[in-house]
């Protein structure tokens, strides 16, 4: 049996191999805490800063000042909240999509390119670990719901 040690290694390993090799493609990178931002708005579109601050853990000033950021670069559009016109909600801009849709698919290319390289036998074994890996992050993630587990801060870019 795997220790959760190694695969706690090993899942953070190939995050950061893979988040490295699509970066190295990507000249016009955003950093992590703008990355997650951008994550949480495309899965909770409509979320305020505070309930995002919330789920990011991570301060609602800090929050406010990565979706600054982030519309200044014209990738989060914030908008009122017709019940609360003190509150923000704020949706992704077709830039931040399409920004996003190119990234992953860079990301799905590489996999593809490496899955290619491994043998049949691997390629099964890994295809059939991939309901227990979205089982456990979903368990990470606070439930059987569902949901992402969110990666330790990082120096490192994505999107």
């Amino acid at each position: 049996m795997t220790s959760a040690d190694e695969i706690s290694d090993t899942l953070g390993h190939l995050h950061q191999v893979l988040r490295r090799a699509a970066a190295r493609r990507d000249a016009d990178r955003l950093p992590d805490a703008q990355v997650e931002v951008l994550r949480l708005v495309e899965r909770r579109p409509g979320i305020c800063v505070r309930d995002a601050a919330e789920a990011l853990r991570a301060a609602p000033n800090t929050v406010s000042t990565l979706v600054g950021d982030l519309a200044d670069a014209g990738l989060i559009a914030r908008e009122r909240s017709p019940e609360n016109r003190r509150q923000v909600r704020l949706t992704l801009t077709g830039a931040a999509r399409r920004r996003i849709d190119a990234y992953q698919e860079e990301r799905r290319a590489l996999v593809r390119d490496a899955l290619d390289r491994l043998g049949d036998d691997a390629r099964n074994r890994i295809a059939a670990a991939v309901p227990d890996l979205r089982a456990l992050a979903a368990l990470l993630a606070g439930g059987p719901e569902g949901g992402t587990v969110r990666p330790a801060r990082e120096t490192g870019t994505r999107p």
